[in-house]
C-alpha cells in the first residue's frame, strides 16, 4: 500500500527543516513516517586514486593494504554518522509531534534506492539541495532534479527553515496534469483546514474563467477553503508575485511546469520556482 512518508535526510543544512516537515505532513495524512539516509559508496570509491603503476612492487601490496584498511575506516565511519543523522530526526521528528516508527541506512545510489521504495510511498521529502551542493545555493541540487524527473509519488521540497503551513498557493493552467493535481488536493487531508488559493496567469478570457471556476468548485466540494485569482502576465512573475503579497506558506505545482512548458529543464517554470520560492513546493505528478 502507499501508506507512507519518506523523508531523505542527510548532513546537509535541510536536515532539521525536512524531518520537521515531514512530521507535519504525515500528522495530517495520518501515514507512518519513515526516515532515510542513502550512504552512496560510489561517492567514496571516486575519491581514491590507484598508483600501483608507480611504485614496486613489495610496496605496492603494502600499499593496497593500507588503502583498503583505510577504505573500511572511512564506510565504519559514514556508517556510524548515519546512524547518529538518524537518532537526530528521530528526536526532532519527535520535538515536532511525531514518533517515527522507522528509520533506515541504505547503501547505493539514492534515486535507485528511491525507485525502489516507490510503490510503498505516499509523500517525498526531500530538501531543496543536498549536502553535496552546498556550494550552489543558486541551483536546485542534482538529485533532487534527478528524483522529480524519474519519481512518480508527490515530492514536498522543503525550504532551509521549516513554517508549519495554514496557506498554500496551487499554480494552476487548466491542464490535464493540473486539472489532475486539483482533484487530488480536494480529496487529500493534507490540504483539510488551510487558505488555498489557487492562481492562474492568463488572459480575462470566458474559457479561462470557465476553467478556473470548476478548479475552485472542486475544491470548495472537497471542503478546501479556496479563493481564486486570474492574473495576465507571465506564468512565474505572476505565481512569484502572488505568493508574497499574500504571505502564502506553500506552493504547489505539476512537476512539469505549466502552460507550453512540458518538461522539467533547467530555466522552466517550475526548476525557477523551487529554486527561488521562500517556502515548501510540493510537486503533484
Amino acid at each position: 500500500m502507499t501508506t507512507r512518508v519518506l523523508a531523505c535526510i542527510d548532513h546537509s543544512r535541510y536536515q532539521s527543516s525536512v524531518c520537521q516537515y515531514a512530521a507535519w505532513a504525515a500528522a495530517r495524512l495520518i501515514a507512518p513516517l519513515h526516515l532515510l539516509h542513502v550512504l552512496d559508496q560510489r561517492m567514496a570509491v571516486s575519491g581514491t586514486k590507484d598508483y600501483s603503476g608507480s611504485i614496486g612492487l613489495g610496496a605496492q601490496d603494502a600499499l593496497l593494504a593500507e588503502l583498503a584498511s583505510l577504505d573500511e575506516q572511512r564506510s565504519k565511519l559514514a556508517q556510524e554518522q548515519g546512524r547518529r543523522l538518524l537518532e537526530a530526526g528521530k528526536i526532532q521528528v519527535a520535538t515536532a509531534g511525531y514518533m517515527t516508527s522507522d528509520a533506515r541506512q541504505c547503501h547505493g545510489g539514492l534515486l535507485e534506492t528511491l525507485s525502489e521504495m516507490e510503490p510503498n510511498v505516499r509523500l517525498f521529502v526531500l530538501g531543496r539541495r543536498g549536502e553535496a551542493a552546498e556550494l550552489a545555493p543558486d541551483h536546485i541540487g542534482s538529485n533532487l532534479e534527478r528524483a522529480i524527473r524519474a519519481l512518480h509519488r508527490p515530492i514536498l521540497v522543503a525550504p532551509e527553515t521549516f513554517n508549519a503551513p495554514q496557506s498554500a498557493m496551487i499554480a494552476f493552467d487548466g491542464s490535464t496534469s493540473t486539472r489532475k493535481g486539483v482533484e487530488m488536493i480536494a480529496a487529500s487531508p493534507l490540504f483539510k483546514g488551510l487558505a488555498c488559493h489557487v492562481v492562474m496567469a492568463g488572459a480575462e478570457t470566458p474559457a479561462n474563467q470557465e476553467t478556473l471556476g470548476w478548479a475552485g468548485t472542486i475544491l470548495m466540494q472537497g471542503g478546501v477553503n479556496v479563493t481564486t485569482a486570474l492574473i495576465a502576465g507571465e506564468a512565474e512573475m505572476v505565481l512569484s508575485t502572488y505568493l508574497r503579497a499574500f504571505d502564502l506558506d506553500m506552493l504547489v505545482m505539476g512537476a512539469y511546469g505549466h502552460s507550453r512548458i512540458r518538461h522539467l529543464l533547467i530555466g522552466s517554470t517550475t526548476t525557477n520556482m523551487i529554486r527561488t520560492a521562500p517556502v515548501p513546493v510540493l510537486l503533484l505528478r
